[in-house]
């Protein structure tokens, strides 16, 4: 059996849907995998011993889309099953054009006008899958299979980016003030993607006029094997919702999540203990927006650095 799975886009939802993934291949154990999805998105995934074949969709990157997504489709060739967890036109057309047996694409509003209550992305995911296979399996830990680094010393991450907006991101001189305080007892490594570049080198200013000489700044200087590796191996992780939030849940990192404008209940770190969420109840919030529409940042601003500390000392203790 040849198995096609449309990976969601984003880092951090791909990393959710692993859960569905697992269940999915165990349900099928001698079937062929294929993943296809963005470059982030497969790159985090690939690892999985049960994933034979990796396809990146480029079809974003130029020309006339759809024929880009047609000639994606006929790469991809036909297979006995294909599920997507996009539900974008252009994924329909892409399962359509595979000329496949059997399709799924997952419908996000379809699964929460069922659920009796509010539901994780993990959880959306799985009941998603569920309608695939016909069981009723339950989601398990999140899974990332690239191997974790190991440090010499205690190793604390930071990461203040976040891909989804402004919005969602705590403030650089506020990441350098939590930082400068566990830097007594942790290195840190600032972490970021290519467009956080500037952020990250903010933080790492402002450490350095601290005196904070234990520092390594990664921003925009890893692939995401080697993000995976790093997170996974540390001792513990400051972080905003994203994409590497996620992976730290997947090696079960300590971690203080700082949430603002996006909802906590439906992407918090999923099955991670040691985790605790530092968030402001606010009227305007979840507002789920990419920039402040009220142009006050209060869901973040109103954040202390000393909160962020006091949060990751009990998570250690």
């Amino acid at each position: 059996m040849k198995i096609l799975v449309e990976l969601p886009t984003w880092l951090g939802d791909a990393v959710m849907a692993t859960p569905a993934l697992k269940n999915l291949y165990d349900t099928y154990p001698d079937a062929e995998i294929t993943l296809l999805g963005s470059y982030v998105s497969t790159e985090a995934l690939k690892a999985d011993r049960r994933v034979s074949r990796i396809l990146v969709d480029e079809s974003r990157k130029g020309g006339f889309r759809a024929l880009n997504i047609y000639r994606l489709a006929k790469e991809a060739k036909e297979h006995d099953l294909v599920v997507s967890f996009r539900g974008s036109f252009y994924s329909k057309m892409l399962l359509f054009l595979t000329g496949s047996k059997t399709k799924a694409a997952f419908d996000k509003k379809k699964i929460e006008a069922k659920a009796k209550e509010t539901l994780h992305q993990v959880e959306k995911y799985q009941a998603f899958m569920n309608e695939v296979t016909k069981r009723d399996d339950l989601p398990g830990p999140l899974r990332l299979y690239h191997p974790k680094r190991s440090f010499d010393r205690p190793t604390m991450g930071i990461n203040p980016g976040a891909t989804y907006g402004s919005a969602k991101r705590w403030y650089p001189e506020k990441f350098a003030e939590v930082a400068a305080e566990l830097s007594k007892k942790f290195d840190i490594i600032i972490f970021g993607g290519p467009e956080e570049t500037d952020i990250a080198t903010d933080i790492e200013s402002a450490l350095s006029n601290m005196g904070v000489k234990n520092v390594t700044n990664m921003a925009g200087k890893t692939t995401i094997p080697q993000l995976c590796g790093l997170i996974g191996g540390l001792d513990l992780f400051i972080t905003g919702d994203s994409g590497p939030m996620h992976i730290a849940a997947a090696y079960g990192v300590p971690t203080v999540a700082i949430f603002g404008p996006t909802k906590f209940k439906e992407t918090s770190q999923w099955m991670n203990e040691k985790s605790v969420i530092v968030r402001k109840e606010l009227e305007c919030a979840p507002c789920m927006k990419r920039t402040c529409p009220l142009k006050t940042h209060e869901c973040m601003k109103s954040i202390e650095a000393d909160e962020v500390i006091e949060a990751a000392e009990k998570l250690l203790d």
